[in-house]
């Protein structure tokens, strides 16, 4: 018998960026986006010292599709799901590797949704569209066995 193993990730932040949906070759949807946490302390001076974490998020099929409708640069979110690393052969024949979370569940922070993600009234920049507000997004239960990330020709 194997030793259990625990793979998950739970974040609360805020989006710093726009989120991206693409399709890989075989059509499924990804999303990927950044997220900022900050963490706080004292020094031995008893200054308050902060410093940001930078994550990057990336979601599969329905989900992906969720978070491209309902997410924006700026939205405090929580995310939970599990740490993935790629690899990849850069241009100049080396090997890159990329840590993300893979996004299992999200949940929508504030309480405006899209409307309330930091854009002023009337601007061009923000797309907005009516949705009901949403406190909790659940996916759908992912029954393919298909990893998604082999027919992928996405290059993040």
């Amino acid at each position: 018998m194997s030793a259990r193993s625990l793979n998950k990730v739970q974040l609360i932040g805020n989006l710093t960026r726009e989120p991206e949906l693409r399709y890989t070759t075989g059509g499924t949807p990804v999303v990927t986006f950044g997220l900022a946490t900050n963490r706080s302390w004292k020094d031995q001076n008893g200054e308050t010292k902060e410093v940001a974490e930078f994550h990057n998020i990336v979601a599969w099929n329905k989900m992906a599709e969720i978070c491209q409708q309902l997410l924006a640069k700026g939205m405090k979110i929580y995310v939970e799901g599990s740490l993935t690393t790629r690899s990849w052969e850069a241009d100049d024949g080396s090997t890159r590797y990329k840590t993300e979370i893979r996004v299992d569940d999200m949940i929508l922070l504030d309480s405006k949704g899209k409307q309330g993600a930091g854009f002023e009234s009337g601007s061009e920049k923000a797309p907005v569209q009516e949705v009901e507000e949403v406190e909790e997004v659940i996916p759908e239960e992912e029954t393919s066995d298909e990893d998604p990330l082999e027919d992928s020709d996405l290059p993040f």
